[in-house]
């Protein structure tokens, strides 16, 4: 992207969109950058911090933009559409940021605005939601699906993609069917089987709450991604029904495989079944991007004494290392570390692990 005027719409200032004009605004700061959101008060802060240059109060009003991003949830894009058509160029690039392609593909299709339109999915998230959340760096050195329809020139695939560079985004240009199976893969079906656990646990619970406090730990981490708003998951999984149930149904064959082999008494299948999910498992790179937001956290021994654990602490504040979150783990099943610390971010861990290990603290990555 060159440093010509440009004019760009962001519609939806939350996480994404707000994260998107703020590395916008970062980038290119002569940009104009027009929002539009339901919320008056999210237009406001991002008026007042200087990333948007305007608001608009319809959206007939980005009309003018060379770049439109559709930030909002699938449904409210979708309906957005038949609006855009009659105003904008055909110049201009039209794209969004949801996690499922299917339905919003078909929608442009049926709008006849496959010439402009640029599908996308930055892999980024976070637990925390909303323009206050939103920081200038979230898409940097992230993944970033593109989904472009056939009938889009190969000069806008291009110039869009140059400009997700600039950004500090990695493009990945994928077909909106095989995003929507990737996705399914790794993150809409882990977030079923997560919630699936959960409840599981949940109908074995006792009146005193047994099985509650005996959780923490493992179980705690590996059902985290329960915790996401039921809201987005239930137009998630509804948007993405054949590539989920697909993927559901493989699952569930290969529990029942499982379970036979545990009923037999075949160790061979059971040791075969964990050897190739962790030898897998330990081919995943650490990318502290990706469709599921990753913890940064260093687990740490500390001695059961007076003092210790802000001994610990105090080192790392010190050292101007922000913390996140401070806890005990009781359950050590699956931890190494009695004390757990959480970080912002990856730089903060790697940091807080060599000053402590400098210590002689007995330090445990993750």
């Amino acid at each position: 992207m060159n440093q010509r005027s440009y004019c760009i719409g962001i519609v939806g200032l939350g996480l994404i969109g707000g994260s998107i004009a703020r590395c916008i605004r970062r980038v290119f700061p002569e940009t104009t950058i027009i929002g539009y959101d339901v919320e008056p008060e999210t237009l406001k802060l991002a008026e007042e911090d200087g990333t948007l240059s305007s608001h608009a109060s319809s959206l007939r009003e980005l009309g003018g933009c060379d770049y439109i991003f559709l930030c909002a949830p699938v449904h409210y894009n979708i309906e957005y559409l038949p609006v855009l058509k009659e105003c904008i160029s055909d110049s201009c690039i039209l794209t969004d940021a949801g996690s499922v392609k299917s339905d919003i593909c078909k929608a442009i299709q049926e709008n006849s605005l496959q010439h402009c339109f640029i599908g996308g999915h930055p892999m980024v998230g976070s637990e925390r939601s909303g323009y206050e959340a939103a920081t200038d760096r979230l898409i940097e050195n992230a993944y970033y699906f593109l989904t472009p329809p056939d009938e889009v020139p190969e000069q806008k695939i291009q110039e869009f993609r140059t400009f997700l560079e600039d950004l500090g985004a990695i493009p990945i240009v994928v077909s909106p069917e095989r995003h929507d199976e990737i996705t399914a893969y790794i993150s809409h079906i882990p977030h079923v089987i997560a919630a699936a656990l959960v409840n599981l646990a949940a109908g074995q619970e006792d009146p005193q709450g047994m099985l509650k406090q005996l959780a923490a730990g493992g179980f705690k981490d590996i059902t985290r991604i329960a915790s996401s708003n039921p809201v987005v998951w239930e137009h998630i999984l509804l948007s993405n029904p054949e590539q989920v149930s697909k993927g559901l149904y493989s699952f569930i064959q290969m529990l029942e495989q499982m379970t036979a082999s545990i009923k037999e008494g075949n160790a061979r299948d059971i040791y075969d079944f964990f050897d190739s999910a962790r030898s897998y498992r330990n081919s995943v790179p650490d990318h502290p991007t990706g469709v599921i937001h990753m913890n940064y956290e260093v687990y740490v021994d500390i001695p059961d004494e007076p003092g210790a654990l802000a001994q610990a602490v105090s080192l790392l504040g010190a050292e101007g290392i922000n913390l996140k979150n401070v806890g005990i783990t009781h359950n050590r099943e699956d931890d190494e570390g009695v004390l757990r610390l959480c970080f912002y971010d990856n730089e903060s861990a790697v940091r807080a692990s060599a000053l402590l290990r400098g210590k002689d603290y007995q330090v445990y990555d993750r």
